[in-house]
């Protein structure tokens, strides 16, 4: 049984549909890649899985349990975490600030025994390799360098399933490099990642399934050779095949 699901995700906006019957899977202790042109509908797809947007028709399933009714806030208890396209952050407090604020959802749900906040944010922001900026403000740490605050932030809730929308936007190739070996550290200790991203080579060389969209339809799943091959991706998504 896949860890995240969705079942015909359909949303619409009066006669503007969005998202058009969307069936994929997320498995644990994997990466799945969400590509696509710009709106195509990943980030539309991204709100209803998290609660943020309520779908036309269709189901969300977190390990088998049906969570379409579930508030985002229900849903974080329940195992899930995302970060945002636009950043998320609260500028004016440090980046280890950052980080601890989200622990106390973990105090809150229970979802975990007793622990110490203090040592928990220190070991995530190991984990993240962000230690030697932990007391900058978050307003004085480069983009690219931030977007791994909010990836760190989420962790602290303990996820089971981490959605990421274009978490390397603004990063430098460094950065990037250092981003990609989080993520396959991550997904190697049993987290569930999707990830929605605009660099395909590093989407191509993270996920072991890929699922394109285009104008809210899902056009191909498979690995990313397969995706890589298909023409349909090819004509939607590079553009020309003598592009390709």
């Amino acid at each position: 049984m896949p860890l995240l699901e969705t079942r015909g995700i359909t949303v619409r906006f009066g006669g503007n549909t969005a998202v058009n019957d969307v069936s994929l899977t997320v498995e644990e202790g994997q990466i799945t890649g969400l590509i696509g042109p710009n709106g195509a509908g990943k980030t539309t797809l991204f709100n209803t899985i998290t609660g943020l947007q309520k779908p036309t028709s269709g189901r969300v399933l977190l390990d088998g349990a049906d969570i379409t009714r579930l508030s985002p806030a229900k849903r974080a208890r329940r195992g899930m975490a995302r970060t945002f396209q636009r950043l998320e952050l609260f500028l004016s407090l440090s980046v280890r600030d950052n980080v601890r604020v989200a622990g106390d959802v973990l105090k809150v749900t229970g979802r975990r025994r007793r622990f110490d906040l203090d040592e928990e944010t220190d070991r995530v922001l190991e984990r993240t390799g962000l230690t030697d900026i932990a007391h900058k403000d978050v307003s004085d740490v480069p983009i690219g360098r931030a977007r791994v605050v909010e990836v760190a932030r989420a962790l602290m809730t303990s996820p089971r399933v981490l959605l990421l929308d274009e978490p390397a936007s603004g990063q430098t190739e460094r950065e990037t490099e250092a981003f990609a070996e989080l993520l396959v550290g991550l997904a190697a200790e049993g987290l569930a990642i999707c990830l929605v991203e605009h660099d395909l080579p590093l989407v191509m060389r993270l996920c072991s399934t890929i699922h394109v969209l285009d104008y809210g339809s899902l056009i191909a799943s498979g690995t990313p050779q397969e995706v890589k091959e298909s023409p349909e991706v090819i004509a939607a998504y590079i553009g020309t095949e003598e592009a390709a």
